[in-house]
């Protein structure tokens, strides 16, 4: 019939299509501006945050060994190199990070490598002044000499150092590599009988003296620092503490293996023991591991202040290095 209605199929209406961008930040002033800060946020919280703290590694192995050792040379040399090359290359060299990598905000790493590095300078130069020298009359030697003073490099500098130069520079990480194969150098030489490493009693007297001098230097800045009696948490007690765990670690592996160089003198002079007891000090002080580094008023407090825990076997270290330079030159 001519009245009857005729029913037409409903069609839905199209939608405008949304870009990818739309749909990521929205179409909206608001919407746009709230999900452009959510993802700002939730970028640097994955990017500082989980891929710094991948990155940021505290190797404190006490079993490491070096792998490639010069074959008739230093223990001691051996471990120094492989310390360096351990912590710029195959670990990565963080105390010199930017503000803009991965673990520029992750400063316990860098102090940690910061604190390997004086252990393993202070070494350095007393190979340098004492093992590496007939005496104090003879020559000092070259690689040694190179790789002292490499590794007084500071250990901040990056590609650019403005206070120096507004040119390119290299790193510090570069210099200490340098400093490793000049120790590397120098091992081959003494393994080939051409370069000096003096095994004798004083040498060993002094060295031992000047690296419990640097420990207990640190051992001071502890005891200076918990006199303060600051706030239980602060942004000063880990820098300590991780710079602390560093030197005690390469002093423990370093005089390890100097043990080795040195046996026939440690035997013959009694200190076995006394020597055996130095490491473990310097084995406690470099394993302790908080999850969060405390610094309590000490025994008036029921938590842990583990500056005063890790300078009690910082010195009891020192007392014994101490003990082992009296009883060398008594004889």
């Amino acid at each position: 019939m001519a009245n009857d209605l005729i029913i037409r199929p409903q069609v839905p209406a199209t939608r405008p299509k949304t870009k990818l961008p739309g749909l990521i930040f929205g179409t909206k002033l608001r919407v746009i501006a709230k999900r452009s800060v959510f993802l700002l946020v939730a970028a640097a919280v994955i990017y500082f945050g989980v891929i710094g703290n991948l990155m940021h590694r505290i190797d404190a192995d006490l079993y490491f060994t070096p792998p490639h050792p010069v074959e008739g040379g230093s223990h001691a040399v051996n471990m120094a190199e492989a310390l360096i090359l351990r912590e710029t290359a195959e670990n990565r060299w963080t105390a010199n990070d930017p503000i803009f990598f991965p673990t520029a905000f992750h400063d316990n790493m860098p102090n940690f490598q910061r604190g390997m590095m004086r252990a393993l300078s202070r070494f350095t130069m007393e190979l340098e002044n004492q093992i590496g020298r007939l005496r104090g009359s003879s020559a000092i030697d070259s690689d040694l000499e190179r790789a002292t003073g490499l590794l007084q490099f500071p250990t901040d500098v990056w590609l650019f150092d403005l206070d120096q130069s507004m040119l390119p520079i290299q790193p510090a990480d570069t210099q200490y590599e340098a400093a490793a194969r000049a120790l590397r150098s120098f091992n081959r030489r003494v393994a080939l009988g051409v370069a000096v490493f003096e095994t004798r009693a004083d040498a060993l007297a002094m060295t031992v003296e000047r690296m419990a001098g640097e420990l207990g230097a640190r051992a001071a800045i502890v005891d200076d620092h918990v006199s303060l009696d600051g706030f239980i948490i602060d942004f000063k007690s880990d820098d300590i503490f991780y710079f602390n765990k560093g030197m005690a670690y390469a002093t423990y592996l370093l005089l390890r293996e100097l043990g080795r160089d040195f046996e026939g003198i440690i035997r013959s002079q009694g200190l076995t023991r006394v020597w055996a007891q130095a490491l473990e000090s310097l084995r406690q002080a470099s394993q302790q591991n908080p999850l969060i580094v405390l610094n309590s008023s000490g025994a008036q407090s029921i938590l842990a202040n583990h500056l005063h825990l890790q300078g009690f076997y910082l010195k009891r270290a020192i007392l014994q290095l101490d003990e082992v330079a009296r009883v060398i030159r008594a004889n």
